[in-house]
Order: structure tokens, then C-alpha cells, then sequence
């Protein structure tokens, strides 16, 4: 089973870019925060991870999300 096919039933967090042009969705979400304050910008984010959190529908796979993002904070 490819590894999207087994996210898609609920197998797991798909990590490779599945957007047909990665570079313009990286411009829609900088073009939504452009002339919103540090914290109206903040407040963007949140109501979309939270959006697409909801979309997600399964904490483990929400619970993929955040350890990866988190580690790839660390230095």
C-alpha cells in the first residue's frame, strides 16, 4: 500500500507534498497574512491550522503533525 493510500483510510500523517504546484499555495498562505499586524497574523494561523485540523478529523494524525513540525524547530 503506498504511504498516502494508508493516510487517506487513516494510516498516518503523508509528509511529501501532495499540491500540484507547492511554491504557489507557499504564496496564498503569505498573501493571506500581507498587511495584517503580528498579531491579527497569529490569529490567521491559528483559525487555519485549526480549519484544517478539523478537515484532518483523526488526533493521531494531528498528533503526527505537531511532533514533526515541533521537531523540525529544533536545531
Amino acid at each position: 500500500m503506498r504511504e498516502d493510500a494508508g493516510a487517506a483510510a487513516g494510516g498516518g500523517l503523508v509528509a511529501e507534498s501532495r499540491l500540484s504546484d507547492p511554491d504557489r499555495a507557499f504564496r496564498l498562505l503569505i498573501e493571506a497574512r500581507r498587511g495584517l499586524s503580528p498579531e491579527a497574523a497569529a490569529a490567521l494561523d491559528a483559525r487555519l491550522v485549526l480549519l484544517l485540523a478539523n478537515h484532518i478529523g483523526d488526533e493521531a494524525v494531528l498528533r503526527e503533525a505537531i511532533a514533526a513540525a515541533r521537531a523540525a524547530m529544533i536545531p
